[in-house]
């Protein structure tokens, strides 16, 4: 009988996702349908809620009460990468980390998938010249600034804290702005959105009038029903990505890391999609090599 493609890895695993607050993540869902659809059945993927203060401790501990790997996410990517043992050069880069992978040995490697992940969700990839406006100053936004910064697009950084945007442009490029500039691509890095069912607006340095003015618009928050930034952006004609299909990706890149194995993307977007709105556009292929293969495991192929 011909070996199976997960024959290499262990019968049962867990994985996980750390925040604080973390309730609100679709990642479980999400990647408990990718294992089950890759045959991995006694594999379990699970919300793991902690506070600031005990994140170094609980996670250096990890690894020997058997968890394999973990996303990480607000308010801990950057204490993510401190922790670690090993980090991939783009995580050094970024100076923050959403991906741990743990040894039984104490070892903890981090690597940073949201780079990659967000210009895989993009509409198109980014036109080296083009311009882009970036809201926040946070671990997500670093791994934006990263991308955009690489992919050689003019890149702005707001924040309300305006000593963090000029401390991220001075580390990674760019430059930081005290007011909204004109744009080809507006990201919103900020939490503005994710607990609350007003505006927003009065948080950010623009308005739901003057969102049109961007010709794409990214959100990385997502909560039920939507954001009003989003809701704006979409009212106002603009191209609109959701943080949705950003979790999409760069989750399917943080499992590949874990398994060796394609992620199945339609299942993974199916279930975070379910019972939401459609896809604000169909998303184009992803960047991650071991994706392009076919087969049973892969969902249907590589990317939708």
């Amino acid at each position: 009988m011909p070996a199976r493609a997960h024959d290499h890895l262990p019968a049962a695993a867990r994985l996980g996702v750390l925040g604080w607050p973390v309730a609100h993540s679709r990642s479980p869902a999400m990647q408990n349908a990718a294992l089950a659809e890759l045959g991995l059945s006694d594999w379990r993927y699970q919300l793991l809620p902690v506070p600031p203060e005990a994140f170094a401790q609980t996670v250096r501990a990890l690894g020997a009460s058997g968890l394999r790997g973990a996303n990480v996410t607000i308010p801990h990517k950057e204490a993510a990468l401190a922790v670690a043992t090993t980090a991939t050069d783009r995580a050094r880069a970024i100076g923050a980390a959403n991906t741990l992978t743990f040894g039984a040995d104490g070892a903890i490697h981090a690597d940073n998938t949201d780079a990659p992940g967000f210009l895989a969700a993009l509409p198109a990839p980014p036109a080296p010249g083009g311009t882009a406006l970036v809201l926040g100053a946070g671990g997500s936004a670093r791994a934006v600034v990263h991308a955009l910064v690489e992919a050689g697009v003019d890149v702005a950084v707001w924040n309300r804290t305006a000593a963090r945007a000029a401390a991220l442009t001075g580390d990674l490029g760019g430059r930081a702005v005290a007011a909204a500039r004109p744009a080809d691509l507006l990201v919103n890095c900020t939490a503005v959105g994710l607990g609350q069912a007003s505006t927003g607006f009065e948080e950010l340095p623009l308005t739901a009038d003057s969102i049109g003015t961007y010709a794409t618009v990214v959100d990385l928050v997502y909560r039920p029903g939507g954001t009003p930034f989003l809701d704006a952006a979409q009212a106002a004609g603009c191209s609109v990505v959701d943080a949705l299909e950003m979790l999409v990706q760069q989750g399917a890149l943080s499992l590949e890391a874990w398994t060796g194995l394609p992620a199945p993307i339609r299942v993974m977007r199916d279930v975070v999609r379910r019972d939401l709105p459609i896809a604000p556009h169909e998303p184009r292929p992803s960047p991650s090599a071991t994706r392009g293969r076919t087969g049973p495991s892969n969902g249907g192929g590589a990317r939708p």
